[in-house]
């Protein structure tokens, strides 16, 4: 099937949609352009819709070369018949295509190849064409010393080698075979014997058996790790009576050798070779088979259930263009403070030692009360590590003591900080800066604004995936990226306050042109129109097509130039202002007179309807935030440790992760609570993600607390009774559903929930 043809019925789109899509791609636009711009060429894909499509052309072009490499090695043995070609050219996945070649790929000499070249193939021919023959009888003339056949017995040996690497090589049985144990198999794991204490961390899987098509990508990935700590044992059965199992499968195999038990001489010599290929040959492959393809299907789950989290945490609300303050938290090495102005520059830095050894509590408080009005700060950002709630206590009696001060004090993530501010970017920034003091003014642009602080740290740092280690890193790092080059273009950069790594997150724009976009800037002093773009080095008619409509300029020459109305289409915004004789400043933001005028009059060849109602739409609220309106969670006052907490008390929180079996909530106590799946919501919930995302403010009431293992499962359900009922539930056994509400057979062992976040 023709690449094009195939990808537009995956998405259910038509050949000249997604043709249209694949010219684009490989002329060098990013998605975000394509999406945006581009609609009348795509006939209106999407982002994600092109996301898909991008990833496929990859995936397919991929599975091409590698076919042509296949023919062309065939062929070259002379072994290319116009069936096989058929079947290698209709071949559409990389799996089936390996499963055809392997009989024609080279390998290793084999006890088949020995025996072929033993002669010994004739023999295995005949034993199959005429089940008549006495095996031992036959195998006598096929004796031959020069070449290690010794005796009958040898000649049978490799003949039965010979069928058996035939049976293995069978594209079409090793298919059938692989998706009938993938529909029944079971997957069992046990602890490696002696490695019990070792294993701790694993304890739920000492004794788990789970159907292979049913197990979630977080509990695969933790068999997985375990077993690659040598500290578990996973063994594939093919069924649930796997004894049974492997006798049907045998028997099926000598179905396919058409072998009956006829009483004739070569039938049970053959159905023992059915057995044997089975065991030896087949089902070893399969094992490894579906091993690679539940692996595989966990770490892109994984994968996604990262880059859904990503995306939730790059678009959350932003506090906006206010003098904030940022507190990184400090016990015996006390708080770090940096204050920075509406802009995000830093305006002051400090440190307090509030807490013991040095108690300075009062002085601390005079100090950034002063730090406060001298900088007239609205907002200030605590970070959420050790020694948050006692610095958050801090603030709470500053501003009992100074009740003119009117500030609003925000718990933040500080995941990534550190890595931040040890890193080359921070030292760039603040060459003369101590290492520690970089933390605090990340803590406080992140309040202001999430998505261009949190650019600047490797996502991997952030603190919002499973298993993030133990994935393919490659295909991560590709997810992360489209994921974080989407946010940034979705919201829109403002070129004379951006910094090198937001800017370089910008459709067409490279880390060297970034970095003249800045250079130029503080050279010349703030961009004025877009225009001005194209006299920066290197950036070329090409960059700027495809960066200029996600650049934005604030209060400069064009009010057009603080929108996301790409330039190309300034003369649609011409054609309506001499039709409505408005000027544009007259025309922004009237929404009913806009939504009065017919896009369809201004249309032209170039400009079809999708972009000039965009235009419009764009119009009402030039440079829109698609991002939420900003809000704050109040934890609640006392409740500053896991022992302060109490079942069935009701408390705020915000989501830091979303797994597939459930949510962590921050409720201000140093430890992540667990919302598992099922108490998300009073009805069935199938993914997490539909009912919470990293970010939201939620009230949840505590269910369990384990202050030795530092676990605190919480649920969201409205109903109290069903909380209890569940609560009161007789645990179960490991082999089945779920050990405890917040265990959940999820391995959420302390390790673990700190892996999961890292």
């Amino acid at each position: 099937m023709d690449l094009i043809q195939r990808i537009a019925e995956e998405l259910s789109v038509r050949n000249q949609q997604v043709a249209a899509a694949v010219a684009l791609l490989d002329e060098g636009a990013t998605v975000p352009f394509i999406a945006r711009y581009r609609k009348e060429m795509t006939g209106g894909l999407d982002d994600t819709q092109l996301r898909k499509l991008e990833e496929r052309l990859v995936y397919l072009r991929e599975l091409n070369a590698r076919r042509a490499s296949i023919l062309d090695s065939i062929r070259v043995q002379g072994k290319l018949t116009a069936e096989l070609e058929q079947s290698i050219l209709a071949a559409d996945t990389k799996t089936l295509l390996e499963d055809l070649y392997l009989p024609y790929k080279p390998k290793r000499r084999t006890r088949a190849q020995i025996a072929r070249e033993a002669g010994l193939e004739p023999l295995a021919d005949a034993l199959l064409a005429n089940r008549d023959l006495l095996p031992e009888q036959a195998a006598i003339a096929y004796i031959n010393a020069d070449k290690g056949v010794n005796d009958a017995a040898s000649a049978l040996d490799g003949a039965r080698q010979i069928i058996m690497e035939r049976i293995a090589e069978d594209a079409e049985l090793l298919a059938e075979f692989r998706e009938r144990i993938w529909r029944k198999g079971i997957l069992q794991a046990s602890v490696v014997s002696g490695k019990q204490q070792e294993a701790a961390k694993f304890q739920d899987y000492f004794d788990y058996r789970e159907a292979i098509n049913k197990i979630p990508s977080h509990r695969a990935l933790a068999l997985f790790r375990g077993r690659n700590e040598d500290l578990l044992a996973l063994t594939l059965k093919p069924a649930e009576q796997d004894q049974e199992e492997h006798q049907l499968c045998s028997q099926l195999l000598a179905r396919y050798l058409q072998v009956m038990d006829a009483g004739r001489p070569a039938d049970a010599w053959l159905a023992e070779t059915a057995r044997y290929a089975w065991k030896i040959k087949l089902f070893t492959r399969i094992d490894l088979d579906l091993k690679q393809r539940l692996r595989e299907a966990a770490e892109q789950e994984a994968i996604r259930v990262f880059a859904s989290n990503l995306r939730d945490l790059l678009l959350a609300a932003p506090a906006g263009p206010r003098a904030t303050m940022g507190l990184d938290p400090g016990i015996r090495t006390g708080v770090k403070v940096a204050v920075v102005d509406a802009t995000g520059k830093v305006l002051t830095t400090d440190t307090i030692y509030p807490h013991p050894p040095r108690n300075q509590w009062d002085q601390s408080i005079a100090t950034l009360a002063g730090l406060i009005r001298r900088h007239q700060v609205d907002l200030v950002s605590i970070g959420n590590g050790t020694g948050s709630r006692e610095t958050d206590q801090l603030i709470n009696d500053l501003q009992k003591q100074h009740q003119d001060l009117r500030i609003n004090k925000i718990m933040v993530s500080e995941a990534g900080a550190s890595v931040y501010s040890a890193s080359e970017l921070a030292a760039r920034e603040f060459p003369d800066m101590d290492v520690s003091l970089r933390g605090a003014v990340s803590i406080a642009r992140r309040l202001q604004d999430p998505l261009a602080e949190l650019v600047k740290i490797d996502p991997k740092s952030i603190g919002v995936g499973q298993y993030q280690h133990d994935v393919n890193q490659a295909q991560l790092a590709r997810m992360l990226d489209n994921v974080v080059e989407d946010c940034v273009n979705a919201v829109g950069v403002d070129v004379n306050t951006a910094s090198v790594a937001l800017l370089k997150q910008v459709s067409g724009l490279s880390a060297g042109i970034s970095e003249n976009i800045v250079a130029f800037r503080d050279s010349n002093g703030p961009f004025s129109n877009r225009d001005q773009l194209k006299k920066v080095p290197r950036l070329g008619d090409k960059a700027y097509e495809q960066a200029a409509g996600f650049l934005r300029i604030m209060n400069g020459d064009n009010p057009l130039d603080a929108s996301s109305v790409h330039p190309e289409a300034y003369p649609v915004v011409n054609a309506i202002l001499d039709d409505t004789g408005k000027s544009i400043r007259d025309l922004i933001g009237q929404s009913r007179f806009l939504r009065s005028l017919n896009p369809a009059s201004f249309t032209c060849d170039k400009f079809g309807l999708p972009t000039v109602t965009d235009i419009l739409q764009e119009l009402e609220k030039p440079g829109r935030d698609p991002r939420p309106e900003f809000k704050s969670v109040q934890f609640r006052e006392g409740v500053e440790k896991i022992t302060d907490l109490q079942i069935g008390m009701m408390l705020e929180g915000v989501v830091t992760n979303v797994a597939n079996f459930g949510a962590f909530v921050d409720i201000g106590v140093h430890q992540d609570g667990l919302v598992h799946i099922s108490h998300l919501a009073d009805d069935f919930v199938k993914d997490p993600r539909d009912v919470v995302k990293a970010g939201d403010m939620v009230k949840v009431r505590v269910l369990e607390i384990d202050v030795s293992r530092q676990r605190i499962s919480l649920s969201m359900k409205k109903n109290v009774d069903q909380d209890n009922a569940v609560r009161n539930e007789k645990p179960q056994k490991p082999a089945q559903k779920l050990k405890s509400q917040f265990v959940a057979q999820n391995s959420m062992s302390d390790a673990f929930a700190r892996a999961i976040k890292k």
